[in-house]
């Protein structure tokens, strides 16, 4: 009889294997000028929409300063473009660029292409099946 494998081993795995795929991923998006901060505000405010930097700062749980110096980069590079709030004129809100929203896109595109590849190269039919149902366990563990 197999003694079930412990959960915190499998834990340790699973963790270490997502840490590699992540980094993966970011090489095969173009990633690598922006940092995990930058890309968290990029993705927020497409999922968001447009907002100021003090509800950026917020809803990315940080105080407003360092939400200025995670701008101000994204800003210089075209990824970001200020509007008055039609709120509050004297507030900014922030919204992506075209530019940045096709970033986005291929960024997307390229770690799906990637993962898609990785898959039908490197896996068999019948392992491409367990891989899947792999996938529902991790839904069912990330709720």
């Amino acid at each position: 009889m197999t003694t079930p494998p412990d959960p915190a081993t499998i834990a340790s795995e699973l963790r270490a294997i997502i840490g590699r795929l992540k980094r993966r991923l970011r090489e095969h998006a173009g990633a690598g000028e922006h940092t995990q901060s930058q890309i968290a505000v990029l993705v927020r405010l497409e999922r968001d929409g447009p907002m100021t930097a003090s509800a950026l700062a917020r809803a990315e749980g940080m105080r407003p300063q360092s939400m200025g110096a995670i701008i101000a980069p994204l800003e210089a590079a075209g990824m970001l473009t200020g509007a008055p709030d039609p709120h509050d004129g004297r507030q900014t809100l922030l919204s992506l660029t075209e530019a940045c929203i096709t970033w986005i896109r291929e960024g997307r595109a390229a770690r799906q292409d990637f993962l898609t590849r990785a898959i039908q190269a490197q896996l068999s039919p019948q392992e491409q099946a367990q891989l899947a149902a792999a996938i529902e366990l991790l839904k069912r563990i990330t709720g």
